[in-house]
């Protein structure tokens, strides 16, 4: 087991991505989720702790072109009350005002909530449906190197990413929502805004006329990681939301997931809810 030695604050980015380069690194920001997995022994801190919380490359929301981009340090309450947000991507707003509580949402970041990799992570499943992607800085040379992955393609298992121990996420970057773009989020719990959620789930599409096109489906908290659901893409993409449709989708989504029993609720209990709140977010879409 090894003991932290060395404590790090870097002001730049250029100083924080240089510092992973030895590898026995531990990132902190908002610290909600490292603080209690650490005490609980799930979490070994490395033999250096790096607080990035004075990076300022990190932090705040800008339109860049047709992109969105909200900083790795930004909080959840930053992104509640964010303007650019508000406008274009009401959904995430929604998962947000359902993440902990307030003292929590005042500290926890969008960054470590990717990076945490919870199944259930509340701001995974609209990222997802929106068509996220995440910016990964690293230093393999003397230059600073970044690139971008699809946020769908970023988680591989419970609390594991496919970022390297020598980069840091910097950013998630969310394209401009065409016209006519509708996406709904619902998390279920005992009470959401406090619970880990027993099953989320966000859809979101271009809805013309009647029918819904561009559709996105994500689930949560019925598979090691947050997932895309391409077979209820599939039967959702290019009908006309009526009861038939929406009936029949309902079905696709309930078999397409494949959930485990544990302490919040049994796989059985999540597949009908998964069933039922599928059809009830369609049907709210469908009045858009």
């Amino acid at each position: 087991m090894s003991e932290l030695k060395h404590y790090f604050a870097p002001t730049n980015l250029d100083q924080a991505v240089e510092c992973l380069k030895d590898g026995d690194v531990t990132i902190l920001a908002g610290g909600t989720d490292l603080t209690p997995q650490s005490q609980a022994g799930r979490v070994k801190i490395k033999q250096t702790l790096m607080n990035i919380r004075h990076v300022s490359e990190l932090a705040g929301i800008t339109l860049e072109g047709d992109e969105i981009r909200i900083g790795a340090l930004t909080t959840i309450t930053e992104i509640m009350n964010n303007a650019l947000v508000k406008q274009h991507l009401p959904v995430l707003v929604e998962a947000c005002d359902q993440f902990a509580s307030d003292q929590i949402r005042n500290a926890a970041t969008i960054g470590g909530n990717i990076c945490n990799a919870s199944p259930a992570g509340d701001t995974l499943i609209p990222l997802l449906v929106l068509d996220a992607s995440v910016e990964l800085a690293s230093m393999p040379e003397a230059e600073l190197y970044r690139h971008s992955m699809p946020l769908s393609t970023f988680f591989i298992g419970p609390g594991k990413t496919r970022r390297s121990l020598c980069e840091l996420v910097t950013c998630v970057r969310i394209p401009l929502p065409p016209e006519n773009h509708v996406a709904r989020f619902h998390k279920l719990g005992t009470r959401p805004a406090l619970d880990i959620s027993k099953i989320s789930i966000g859809i979101a599409g271009t809805l013309k006329e009647g029918i819904l096109s561009n559709v996105r489906v994500a689930f949560g908290a019925v598979a090691p990681t947050p997932v895309r659901a391409p077979r209820t893409e599939k039967a959702l993409e290019g009908q006309r939301l009526d009861e038939a449709t929406i009936a029949k989708v309902a079905n696709v989504a309930k078999d397409e997931v494949k959930p485990i029993d544990d302490v919040r609720a049994s796989a059985w209990y999540r597949k009908e809810m998964i069933h039922n709140i599928t059809r009830r977010l369609l049907s709210h879409v469908a009045q858009t």
